[in-house]
């Protein structure tokens, strides 16, 4: 196929990775859910009532298991009692006498992710969605399986809509009411705990109305009813406040108190004790008032259950009763109270067990026995209808396995022909018969496990062949990656296409053989694409492999004494360490300290004569290199402090100020004319705009601690500050200035109101310490190309031609990669990960705070709030997009040249994480695991992306005059052996070039436009025009100019 040019080659890179980001969902998080089992329930005898007629659930959305039960200083106290307010008390007092009197009581562990639907699909309905069903959350998506609530005769439900309408409108019709308050309710910057208390007094009413309404007071006195109190509050409070702020600790208090009057209404309502009650949560609540990944804070979640067919509690006298042993709960005083722990699924068991109902059809909740009060017969009927259900699901599972897959093996455990699943349930019957209550128990107990291990056999049947051809796509893009970096920017296209009818028909079996394979299987579509992707990469490697053969003969031609392969294999190892090293920085941050703080003493090596010319700028690079080393040392979790957030914003303010006022300075020493009056003037409004940002900033956050509200006006300005940044800066095109330090100034100025704005205590700093940093480096970076540059163009100071190509009003003349242009993408590659983690552990979900969105939005709307937080987090991006584009033209390589390295590396960190990704062990594994994956491999999408920003960005901008060929990264090697060097590279290149070529006209010779970079297959190239790389660099041709020194 022809060869893809720049756009085409980023566009592919693109689709690439955001394809193969979903395998790990596909692999490790394929969807449960299944159809057509038969449902379970307790086989009980005529006249044998349920344990309870009816059910009665709280949710305390985002409550942590231990700020429920701690003792803690009083957040409220009464009025006149605030000298008592540093006694430590407990929040939840009825709660506490449940635990101690009437019920039994535990912490559940929630799943990644840890947020409000996968949360309530495992309480209700008793299965774990798939990681990505996240995605689906939030918004109304209906749950397209079984739940408690459709076993139900009825359920009534108070709450968010975000919640309570996937319930209703996934049940059966009627089945479900739901009652819901306006999401305009769920502000941020109000008291939260009026939502809870909106719900507490909506199930007042309908008990109120059932004495005047014969009609609801029958349905409500049905049996197998349930009563669903969604309490968002706490939810809110914690995102707002933080989990450990005296408004969360009140929340708690609040929530107590309506869980209180709620349980003492159902109970005189109804009079006859056959009510159950279970109170628990969704997910917790990390420090900093985030949830969804897997830390403990977030999955470990309070159980308390009580009333009729509920344990009562079984004090020890002496000791410390079990449970405790992980000493979690070694302070909340229940030390004598056994602790029983389940996985939240199991709650979905346990409560229509005690409400009398079919077990959910795809839950895999096991039914935590210690909290039931029953006979041990009816324990032991109600093991085996929960092992039944569950069994159930395997063997329809099984079915449609052996149905899709072209070769099957069983389950052997479940496939054993002497010892079927039938006779394995019979003999548990059996043994029920025989009086053996608690050996049916063990059997029940045996018999689930072995069926929720060949649940998990069936769900990761297909993992070795699809990590197969997953790896191999990952590996044949890096391979296909360095080819066409090769190919376009070290031989300059030079190279054709070597296909043979043999390696097409192979590669075309390989293709068609997995598509059978799909299509037989009834695959998804993914799976078509995850195939195909590295059957064409490694058809272009294998077609281009002399391209590739040739470009590292070029590259390499310089390692030929035992010295340099010395040195070269070191150089290797040391850059796979960083690669390595980078890896590790994604747990430990601190990793980029030690590695900027070596950065900073990294150009010394090149010599005294270098150190001498660029002393103030290694100085200034050593200030900013250790100052960026900080901010991986300061804690993730960060509080609001409006004065860290004035200190950055008058910094950005200053810096606009300053440049605007010694502009004329800065032009005169770097030969550049000065912006007109009207350039000027968009750059004062610019500077003015950061300063207004300062101000509605500091305005905004004051109204929010005093808990007054976001005003309108103030979330206008806002706004209007934030839109008006973005649009200044096309203004720029009636006064064009192409000075660089211009443009980057420009952006700079641009993206600092919005990370004002967004931010809550030391961004602001970073981000300006982020961008003196970044123009230092390209300032670095060409002081030590120029360096090495000064020995070539002494070693041939004959060079005379002025060809030159046109590029946005620009000429340039591009020379070839060099090995030492590697250093520079890895530098490129280091940074962009600081910039991930230098603010924060990104690695997290719950790392992201909403504190700053609520200046803007201050109304739940996870969608848009996410969105700002997004564009946060992508600002330093687009800032190192626009410094590297500059970098590319003041290192005189092609236009996306050091984008498309960077991209070729950047996959060694990702397959490092697709082998780390489990979904097994702790929650928190998990979740570090798949959030580490989708970043890594979501990083070369970030660069791809970045190209088309930077070529917008740096459009027309001048690097400090005429950029001619004739200079090149060469160190002082050259001299020795350049003539060598010479004659190797015209032999290599001859044995390619077919020698019959037309030659090129001056204008085409190798000097490739933005736009073009890459000829058709086919295509000739003039060889006497091509620079030949000398130990390791590219040579200019013998009519290249030597360079005039550059500004």
């Amino acid at each position: 196929m022809a060869r893809l040019r720049r756009v085409g080659f980023l566009t592919l890179a693109l689709i690439f990775h955001l394809i193969y980001v979903y395998s790990i969902f596909d692999i490790y998080f394929v969807s449960p859910i299944v159809s057509g089992m038969r449902s379970f329930g307790v086989g009980r005898e005529p006249g044998i009532e349920a344990p309870a007629r009816r059910l009665v659930l709280f949710v305390g959305d985002g409550l942590r298991a231990d700020k429920a039960f701690q003792a803690v200083p009083d957040p409220s106290p009464p009025e006149g009692c605030e000298a008592a307010a540093d006694t430590p008390i407990y929040l939840t007092p009825f709660l506490r006498s449940r635990i101690l009197s009437h019920g039994t009581f535990g912490v559940s562990h929630t799943r990644v992710p840890t947020e409000s639907r996968p949360g309530h699909v495992a309480l209700i309905a008793g299965l774990y969605e798939d990681v990505s069903a996240v995605t689906t959350g939030w918004k109304l998506n209906p749950v397209n399986f079984d739940s408690v609530f459709n076993r139900s005769r009825h359920t009534w439900s108070w709450g968010s809509p975000d919640i309570l309408l996937m319930f209703k409108e996934g049940a059966v019709p009627g089945r479900v009411d739901a009652d819901t308050y306006a999401e305009e309710a769920e502000d941020y910057t109000l008291d939260a705990t009026q939502l809870d208390i909106w719900v507490f007094e909506r199930v007042k009413e309908l008990f109120a109305s059932a004495k005047k309404d014969p009609e609801v007071n029958a349905k409500l006195r049905d049996d197998k009813v349930v009563f669903f109190l969604h309490l968002l509050g706490l939810d809110t409070t914690g995102h707002a406040y933080r989990p450990y702020s005296k408004e969360y600790l009140h929340n708690i208090k609040v929530v107590d108190s309506g869980v209180e009057e709620i349980t003492k209404l159902i109970e005189e309502f109804y009079g006859d004790g056959k009510t159950a009650f279970v109170f628990t949560a969704d997910h917790g609540m990390s420090d900093w008032g985030s949830h969804g990944d897997g830390h403990p804070d977030n999955t470990r979640t309070p159980l308390v259950a009580w009333g009729s067919g509920v344990a009562k509690p079984k004090p020890t006298v002496d000791g410390e009763a079990s449970g405790h042993e992980d000493r979690f709960s070694s302070n909340w005083g229940f030390n004598h109270i056994p602790r029983q722990d389940v996985a939240q699924a199991d709650i979905a068991a346990l409560m229509a067990y005690l409400a009398g109902l079919d077990f959910p059809v795809n839950s895999v909740g096991q039914l935590p026995l210690d909290y039931i009060d029953a006979t041990p017969k009816e324990k032991a009927l109600a093991a085996l209808a929960n092992t039944q259900a569950i069994l159930e699901m395997y063997l329809v599972k099984e079915k449609q396995k052996r149905r899709t897959l072209l070769r099957f093996t069983p389950y052997a455990p479940l496939g054993n022909d002497e010892d079927t699943v039938e006779h394995r349930i019979t003999k548990i019957k059996a043994l029920i018969a025989a009086g053996e209550f608690q050996k049916s128990i063990d059997a029940s107990s045996t018999l689930l496990s072995t069926a929720l291990e060949g649940l998990r056999y069936l769900q990761t049947y297909d993992w070795l062949f699809l990590r197969t051809i997953v790896t191999t796509g990952y590996l044949g893009w890096i391979a296909y990656a360095l080819t066409t970096v090769i190919d376009l920017h070290v031989l300059h296209g030079s190279s054709k296409s070597d296909r043979t009818t043999f390696s097409i028909t192979v590669f075309t079996s390989i293709l068609a053989c997995l598509f059978s394979v799909f299509w037989c299987q009834q695959s998804s579509w993914r799976y078509f694409a995850y195939g195909i992707f590295p059957v064409f990469f490694w058809e272009e490697v294998f077609a281009r492999r002399k391209a590739l053969v040739l470009g590292c003969e070029v590259l390499l031609g310089h390692v030929q004494s035992f010295r340099s392969y010395i040195a070269f294999i070191l150089q290797t190892v040391t850059f796979l360490g960083i690669l390595e090293a980078l890896v590790q920085a994604y747990f430990h941050r601190e990793i980029f300290t030690f590695c900027f703080i070596l950065g900073a003493f990294w150009p010394l090596f090149y010599g005294k004569d270098f150190i001498r010319h660029n002393w103030l700028l290694l100085v200034n690079w050593m200030i900013f290199c250790s100052l960026m080393s900080i901010f991986t040392l300061l804690p993730a979790v960060k509080v609001e402090d409006i004065d860290t957030i004035t200190f950055g914003g008058m910094l950005m303010f200053m810096t606009g100020l300053l440049y605007l006022t010694f502009e004329e300075t800065i032009c005169r020493h770097s030969n550049f004319r000065v912006s007109s009056p009207g350039s000027r003037g968009i750059m004062g409004m610019q500077v003015g705009l950061v300063f207004l940002a300062v101000i509605v900033t500091r305005s905004s956050a004051a109204f929010l601690q005093a808990k007054q509200g976001l005003s309108l006006g103030n979330q206008a300005v806002g706004w209007l500050v934030m839109v008006a940044s973005f649009l200044l800066p096309p203004a720029y095109r009636f006064y064009p200035n192409s000075n660089y330090l211009h443009r980057l100034t420009v952006v700079f100025l641009t993206f600092s109101p919005t990370f004002i704005i967004l931010t809550i205590s030391y961004e602001g700093l970073f981000y300006f310490i982020f961008c003196m940093t970044l123009l230092t480096w390209v300032r670095l970076e060409h002081a030590i190309y120029r360096h090495q540059s000064t020995d070539w163009a002494r070693a041939k100071p004959e060079s005379a031609s002025t060809e030159q190509t046109t590029v946005d009003t620009q000429k340039y003349k591009y020379r070839a990669l060099a090995v030492t242009d590697i250093r520079v993408a890895l530098f490129f590659f280091f940074l962009l990960q600081s910039a991930f983690f230098s603010t924060g552990n990104i690695a997290s979900i719950s790392s992201f705070s909403l504190d700053s969105v609520y200046r803007l939005i201050p109304i739940f709307n996870p969608f848009s709030q996410g969105a700002l937080l997004v564009l946060k987090l992508l600002i330093p991006f687009a800032v190192i997009s626009a410094n590297l584009g500059v970098l590319n033209r003041r290192l005189e390589v092609a236009p996306s040249a050091l984008f498309m390295l960077v991209m070729t590396i950047s996959d060694v960190i990702t397959l490092n994480f697709f082998y780390m990704v489990r979904d097994e062990g702790s929650w928190l594994d998990i979740g570090t695991t798949i959030s580490h994956f989708v970043i890594a491999s979501l990083l070369c999408v970030f660069v791809a992306s970045l190209e088309f920003v930077s070529e917008i960005i740096v459009r027309g901008v001048e690097v400090g005059g005429t950029v001619e060929v004739g200079t090149s990264a060469i160190s002082d090697s050259i001299k020795s052996g350049l003539t060598d060097s010479n004659n190797e590279y015209n032999h290599n290149m001859n044995r390619f070039i077919d020698k019959k070529h037309h030659p090129v006209s001056g204008q085409e010779n190798r000097h490739l436009e933005t736009s073009d970079l890459a000829s058709d297959e086919g295509d000739e190239v003039d060889r006497s025009n091509i620079a030949p790389p000398v130990n390791g660099a590219a040579q200019a041709p013998n009519n290249a100019a030597t360079p005039p020194p550059p500004a």
